[in-house]
């Protein structure tokens, strides 16, 4: 999976590929669907009993929640002290509210063992259910509690473009979001949505990549589209062996982020065979591996749009340029965010700076219709 400023950092959440990204429809609301109103009085007869589900669930199936809460941060976080931890509570009383669940449920949920606790297999099955349960309850929480709130706008965005690009635009954003708490996070992974850790998230991906679909719960609007370039620095161009084709890249100091996948489906996507592997320096971030370039440390894997300074002042040199061996990946920048949310005030504003700041700032760079 591309990283670097190219892929996907999600697992995919989660994905879809650039060149489907087209929104996803929520399922059909059953609103317009009529009810049987019937007589309270007439509930005796046999078709008018209320159907499962719709009374509550019987007191000796529902153990205390307190119990639920310790043995699912137990069986997810892998101890008791990670869990009381997690949970702000005294290890001590952790332990006591899972004896309590085991004598609730009647059998042995964790057992220890030489490398701490671990799950029965009871307890493997229990938990698996309960932790989906316990997860629902979470997110409906969080969504009757982030309702209406429309004054915060919790941006995620892959590091690059948020310090190469939006950090710079802040002041512009704060000015078409006036009244609005903005907060850039800069991260390689995506966000968790469901959980609402982010209003929208801006990831790079590699038109080449198969990301598969989106969730439902999510929606997408590509907003930039610049392509995935090879650079180097013109002291390193100088003393190194010369390129006329991408094969001839496997010569010569790859720079890697955290895998060396970003530049294998890269040149797999020129046709190009990487053999046994790549080698070359790992620097984790791409803001890492250009900086390396421009000092002469080898070629790097990068956009126009995040290197365009670089590019102009002649620190980094766009390897291929005009070379009809070296045919365009496109890369595009997506905005991703709930499709509950797509048109609350802050995001349809943000969704709209972007789009006409990128028009007006980066011409070239604006999505082709």
């Amino acid at each position: 999976m591309i990283s670097l400023e190219i892929g996907r950092d999600t697992p995919a959440p989660t994905g879809e590929s650039a060149s489907g990204l087209t929104s996803h429809r929520p399922a059909p609301s059953n609103a317009g669907k009529t009810r049987d109103h019937r007589d309270p009085h007439m509930a005796d007869r046999k078709d008018d009993l209320p159907r499962t589900g719709q009374q509550p669930p019987q007191r000796k199936a529902l153990p205390p929640f307190e119990g639920l809460r310790a043995f699912d941060a137990i069986a997810r976080l892998g101890g008791v002290r990670k869990a009381a931890k997690w949970l702000d509570r005294d290890h001590a009383v952790l332990s006591r509210h899972l004896r309590t669940l085991e004598e609730w449920v009647g059998i042995t949920l964790v057992e220890r063992a030489p490398t701490g606790l671990v799950l029965t297999e009871a307890g493997k099955d229990y938990h698996r259910s309960i932790a989906t349960a316990l997860d629902m309850v979470a997110h409906a929480t969080l969504d009757v509690l982030n309702q209406g709130i429309h004054h915060q706008l919790l941006i995620w965005s892959t590091p690059g473009f948020a310090q190469q690009w939006l950090s710079r635009r802040i002041a512009s954003l704060e000015r078409a979001n006036q009244g609005v708490e903005i907060e850039l996070k800069p991260s390689v992974t995506a966000p968790d949505f469901l959980s609402h850790e982010a209003t929208a998230d801006i990831r790079y991906w590699a038109s080449y990549e198969d990301l598969g679909e989106l969730p439902p719960h999510l929606r997408s609007q590509v907003i930039a589209q610049s392509p995935i370039i090879p650079v180097a620095s013109p002291d390193y161009l100088a003393n190194a062996p010369e390129i006329e084709t991408p094969e001839d890249l496997l010569n010569h100091q790859l720079l890697h982020e955290n895998t060396t996948e970003t530049w294998k489906i890269w040149l797999e996507s020129l046709g190009v065979d990487c053999g046994d592997g790549l080698k070359g320096p790992r620097l984790w971030q791409g803001n890492l591996t250009v900086d390396a370039s421009r000092h002469g440390r080898g070629i790097a894997l990068t956009n126009p749009l995040l290197s365009e300074k670089h590019l102009a002042r002649g620190d980094l040199v766009w390897i291929g340029k005009d070379n009809p061996a070296f045919p365009p990946r496109r890369g595009d920048y997506v905005l991703i965010a709930r499709h509950d949310r797509w048109n609350e005030p802050s995001l349809r504003k943000f969704r709209q700076w972007l789009t006409n700041t990128i028009a007006k700032d980066t011409p070239e760079f604006k999505p082709s219709r």
